[in-house]
């Protein structure tokens, strides 16, 4: 797994710390936006929406969007709540965020 991203951004930080935090082996891929990174083809062909985080499954998936990442990654864990009442109360912090 890889996870595309700029450590300063603090939507990639929360994703490169969920990782982290459920010792999750992944690559750091570094991506510098502000040299247009995000814009190359071979970039736009894993994430057309052009941002970062970006988590890359060893599949052949991507996922972007640093809130659906998290919810990916922390399924089944201590940070997604499985009770359908606490896991929306999680939502509805990432969706004010």
């Amino acid at each position: 797994m890889q996870i595309y991203g700029d450590i300063q951004s603090g939507n990639c930080y929360k994703v490169k710390l969920l990782a982290s935090l459920l010792d999750i082996d992944h690559e750091w891929v570094h991506v510098d936006i502000l040299a247009g990174e995000t814009q190359t083809d071979a970039y736009l062909l894993m994430n057309p929406n052009g941002k970062i985080p970006l988590l890359a499954l060893d599949d052949g998936r991507y996922l972007w969007e640093s809130n659906a990442i998290l919810n990916y990654l922390a399924a089944d864990t201590k940070f997604l709540p499985g009770d359908n009442y606490r896991r929306a109360q999680v939502l509805q912090w990432q969706f004010f965020e």
